[in-house]
């Protein structure tokens, strides 16, 4: 019987004022409230857009050459889109996911279920992982990072619960640069979609703005559960750190970027199917032909740093 702890989607007001002050429990919270609409907000699948998405990166970063692993983990889990889609591209047939958060580690477990993958989850904390020395052939996370307040003790306990000569690839880490633009242009567009909107014609296109009640204060943890933001060859230093060999840090989507979050950020302002497939795939086929550009053309002239999003992938050397 599992001792993992119950999710809690609907923090209470002293908890949401605690976790202000300690950004573990605030990422439970968030993460624990987020759990069940993760996948939508994020255009999240697990058919061939995502697993060729979720390959694409890992393979930018660390080729193929060691496909398939053994066996895998994916570290902040959380609905399990990374690992889930990797497995079902050839990556491992054998599978792990950890969260700090219980609502996404059941997430991934619902998802690895219903895709008939062999995987198993622990709720745990990405500096203590619940594992044996030597455990896994690959480590992988997406969208992580970022969020754990020690990411070279993190990266230490990956490279602890590694086989020697095992790789870990993190990817979808925000960059200093990226993440002062993205930012902005998001803001600048929620600023615009709410205010147009106003409009007695466009009201229609305006989604209503809830007050947050118990079932949704864990909501406002939203701006306290990013921890860092990164330097692609600071990143890398970090892995060395932590006694990581063969460490490279690659970086992708600069216009990409540009167009990306304004897009997430207006279709988060209208009200949900209003925009229709139309739309969808004009935005997703945007941002692919973006995305072709700035790897094989803007890489070659833009400084990496400029890119929005941040990969780092090295081994544990072998004894």
């Amino acid at each position: 019987m599992s001792t993992d702890p119950a999710p809690q989607p609907h923090a209470t007001a002293e908890q949401v004022e605690a976790a202000r002050h300690d950004p573990k429990l605030a990422n439970v919270l968030y993460h624990d409230w987020e759990a069940g609409s993760y996948d939508d907000k994020w255009s999240i699948s697990y058919d061939e857009r995502c697993i060729s998405y979720a390959a694409d990166r890992f393979r930018y970063v660390a080729g193929d050459a060691d496909w398939p692993y053994g066996r895998a983990l994916e570290l902040g889990c959380g609905t399990g889109f990374f690992l889930l889609n990797l497995m079902q591209a050839g990556l491992a047939k054998q599978g792990s996911v950890t969260d700090l958060s219980p609502g996404m580690v059941q997430a991934a477990l619902r998802n690895a279920e219903r895709l008939g993958l062999d995987v198993d989850g622990r709720v745990a904390d990405a500096e203590h992982i619940p594992y044996d020395d030597g455990s896994f052939d690959v480590v992988v996370g997406h969208a992580v990072l970022h969020h754990i307040p020690d990411v070279e003790g993190a990266l230490r306990e990956v490279l602890r619960v590694l086989k020697p000569g095992g790789r870990f690839v993190f990817a979808g880490e925000p960059t200093k640069i990226g993440d002062f633009y993205a930012r902005r242009l998001g803001a600048l567009t929620w600023k615009a979609a709410t205010t147009v909107t106003k409009l007695p014609p466009l009201q229609g296109w305006r989604r209503p703005q809830a007050e947050l009640d118990e079932s949704s204060r864990a909501a406002a943890l939203e701006a306290v559960v990013d921890q860092h933001i990164f330097d692609p060859a600071d990143l890398e230093a970090i892995a060395r750190r932590a006694g990581a060999a063969d460490v490279r840090a690659a970086t992708e989507e600069f216009t990409a970027a540009m167009l990306g979050w304004p897009v997430r950020t207006f279709e988060a302002a209208v009200p949900p199917g209003k925009l229709g497939m139309r739309w969808a795939m004009f935005a997703y086929r945007s941002w692919q032909r973006l995305s072709w550009v700035d790897r094989n053309v803007l890489s070659r002239v833009v400084p990496r740093g400029w890119f929005y999003n941040a990969l780092v992938t090295g081994t544990k050397p072998a004894r």
